[in-house]
């Protein structure tokens, strides 16, 4: 039964780990295996041909654990790669879209803000999300360079000073709607909040990750049950697995043992 098999989830580094939060929520009788391809860490400074061959590998490697379905838990690789896996494997293909058309029901005074890395900042697929579904809403894009990095290395002091530069920018811009668009950032959500006050609202899309998954495994052949057989979940990195380990518990809150991967 492909109930018993696991969900694979990566992302080039933790960030994906906020998405993996809401699917052991949403789905918490699930296996899950999480890959941080940490070594190549960000992806948004890779060319789509290396992105193209990097999230080949990585679903190489997760397809070793006869994963049912593939989360792609990071912007970048969604807006660069996904068609590309898409179109040599054949499990069902989860990515992750900036959530600009909840954003769009949200706002009142039509002013928008996407924090997400440069790379997705500047790709045709957020240009086209926009373009599909603002309405003449103002979208201010704006790339967020080295905040993702920080947070990598848990990194308190650079955290803050980019957060009071680029939350300084969301504010002169008016939006009363942020987009956070790289899986990371949710893990600043509360820093974010203290610096815009009351009235602005924070967006991201790891909710709806988690339901599209939930949507796509609802039948009995592929949806684990309550009491199937002890949950299980696996983490591991291209890159230090020590660092992962003491990185994911702090933002997980919980005891994260990261394995070694090679891809």
């Amino acid at each position: 039964m492909s109930g018993y098999k696991p969900i694979g989830v990566f992302d080039s580094g933790v960030g994906g780990l906020s998405v993996l939060s809401h699917l052991r929520i949403k789905l918490p009788f699930e296996n899950l295996v999480f890959l941080a391809d940490q070594k190549h860490v960000p992806y948004g400074q890779k060319t789509q041909k290396e992105l193209h061959d990097l999230t080949e590998r990585v679903t190489k490697f997760l397809l070793n654990f006869d994963i049912k379905l593939l989360v792609v838990a990071c912007n970048t690789a969604s807006c660069y790669a996904i068609g590309h896996l898409r179109s040599k494997f054949s499990i069902p293909i989860v990515g992750v879209v900036p959530a600009i058309k909840p954003a769009i029901s949200l706002t009142k005074t039509g002013r928008i803000a996407v924090m997400s890395t440069p790379a997705t900042a500047k790709s045709r697929y957020l240009k086209d999300l926009i373009g599909k579904f603002a309405n003449g809403k103002k979208i201010l894009r704006l790339g967020c360079s080295g905040l993702e990095d920080s947070i990598e290395t848990l990194d308190s002091k650079k955290t803050e000073k980019l957060l009071n530069i680029y939350v300084s920018k969301v504010k002169s811009f008016g939006a009363d709607v942020i987009v956070l668009g790289c899986t990371h950032y949710p893990f600043l959500k509360g820093e974010i909040a203290k610096r815009l006050g009351n009235g602005v609202r924070i967006v991201d899309s790891g909710k709806a990750v988690a339901e599209r998954v939930n949507n796509l495994l609802q039948t009995p052949s592929k949806i684990s049950q309550k009491n199937l057989k002890q949950v299980k979940q696996v983490f591991f990195t291209t890159g230090d697995p020590l660092m992962f380990s003491q990185v994911a518990s702090k933002l997980l809150k919980y005891n994260i043992v990261g394995k070694k991967a090679y891809i």
